[in-house]
């Protein structure tokens, strides 16, 4: 008889979401406006701590990276640098504006962003366009934060504003501070996968209570103030519902536990696969980067190890545990072929090496043993 599945990332109820769903319904606000989704965007601004920024709630993470390029101007002709070692979700939204992205590879440390390689893209593409990049989008991954301090350095040093995809690392901090409200605007997700989930959404971080009014305009279909409909602007049907708003308040009041049930996750993988001949389970590189450890990582070499990446993946699948490769970087993707890259085979080898291994809250003890147990018989 088979096992029970252990998945990879499933979402967890708090058990108090129904009440906002029942007062949504209860009270016919069932619309993307409401008392859930004013009560979510203040829970999230008390959250991240930050009083100077505001939230507006959205239906993606996707929209949020959209809505904070179209805020930064960028327009079709234009290119942005993105990190190549992320979702598509990251780079998409570069086309939506008609503009290129320009992928930049990573840094061992942290799996993010090389803040090297950025100065250099900067640099080449001043030589080679006659103009700087329009936006830097830089991604905190699998909720480790990225050397934000070099990165914002290089960016004030050519006057390009930061974009954070910090879809993946609500919680997680960067030298005290919250992803999200590092760069001029932060983008977070709250998909089925992610550390909370209203079913699907996002949320944007804007930088100020002018800059939040602009957004939500642009999210509400560019409407103008008239009696009748009149748009001067190209707009998007972005907001958020305040049913699932009321999803979000719920699990704003699980989000603590959420977040250092993931963190015990990694802590128990680094110990249970400690001095493992070939296989590294990815930590912080110092107290700086405080990860919520959204997913757990582990990195194989096969000539150590004496079996490769695909070969535990297989295994675990056999065995009914989800696993999932690292992320395909985007100057491989095909649909991207053409766009510029300055790489260095950082995240190559680790799509080729590394694994993401069940780190969701459902995740219980017996469950990081079983993995664990699975890893080691590799071994053998």
């Amino acid at each position: 008889m088979k096992q029970k599945r252990i998945w990879l990332s499933l979402a967890e109820m708090g058990g108090r979401e129904q009440e906002f769903i029942k007062e949504a319904f209860d009270s016919n606000w069932v619309v993307p406006l409401g008392p859930n989704v004013d009560g979510f965007e203040k829970d999230l601004e008390d959250y991240l701590g930050d009083r100077n920024k505001r939230i507006v709630a959205l239906s993606a993470g996707t929209a949020a990276i959209h809505l904070g390029l179209v805020m930064l101007g960028v327009k079709s002709g234009d290119e942005v640098i993105c990190q190549s070692f992320t979702f598509a979700a990251s780079a998409n939204p570069i086309v939506y504006q008609g503009a290129t992205p320009v992928f930049v590879d990573s840094e061992d440390d942290t799996w993010n962003m090389s803040p090297r390689l950025l100065e250099e893209a900067i640099r080449d593409r001043i030589a080679k366009k006659g103009k700087k990049p329009k936006a830097i989008v830089v991604v905190h991954l699998y909720g480790m934060p990225a050397q934000m301090t070099e990165i914002l350095s290089v960016a004030r040093e050519y006057e390009i504003p930061v974009l954070e995809d910090a879809a993946e690392a609500l919680g997680s901090e960067y030298k005290g501070k919250k992803c999200g409200t590092l760069g001029e605007y932060g983008a977070l997700s709250f998909n089925g996968n992610k550390v909370i989930t209203t079913s699907g959404g996002g949320a944007i971080v804007c930088p100020s209570e002018e800059a939040a009014h602009r957004v939500l305009f642009f999210a509400t279909q560019a409407r103008e103030q008239a009696p009748h409909y009149q748009h001067e602007y190209i707009g998007y049907n972005y907001r958020l519902s305040n049913v699932s708003a009321g999803i979000g308040r719920g699990q704003m009041l699980v989000l603590d536990e959420h977040v250092s049930k993931r963190r015990h996750n990694h802590a128990r993988y680094v110990e249970l696969l400690d001095n493992m001949r070939g296989v590294e389970v990815k930590k912080a590189p110092s107290s700086d980067y405080n990860s919520n450890y959204w997913l757990s990582c582990i990195v194989i070499e096969p000539s150590q190890a004496g079996f490769t990446r695909e070969d535990l993946r297989l295994q675990l699948d056999s065995e009914n545990i989800e696993s999932r490769p690292l992320w395909k970087p985007m100057h491989l993707q095909p649909v991207f072929a053409d766009a510029p890259r300055y790489v260095d085979g950082t995240s190559e080898s680790l799509f080729s090496k590394g694994l993401c291994l069940p780190s969701g809250t459902l995740v219980m003890e017996e469950d990081l043993q079983r993995v664990a147990s699975v890893i080691r018989s590799m071994a053998r």
